[in-house]
């Protein structure tokens, strides 16, 4: 049975961001999915990835004004 803190590599490779459509990067630590061109950070949660815009978390380092839930 996979972990709970682990991601499917085959889902990754099927995974794009909702918002850019570009693709994403897995980062176990803080158990997120990485968009670097929205700026975004998705939540995953049990090893589910929660795709949804408004859960998503706006990178320190994204452009200014970029899609987000705090620059909508």
């Amino acid at each position: 049975m996979p972990d709970a803190s682990s991601l499917d590599p085959r889902l990754l490779a099927i995974l794009v961001c909702p918002v850019s459509k570009g693709p994403l990067t897995y980062d176990r630590v803080a158990q997120e999915l990485i968009s670097p061109k929205a700026g975004l950070a998705f939540p995953v949660r049990d090893g589910i990835p929660i795709m949804l815009p408004e859960e998503a978390r706006l990178l320190d380092d994204a452009p200014h004004g970029g899609p987000g839930r705090d620059n909508p």
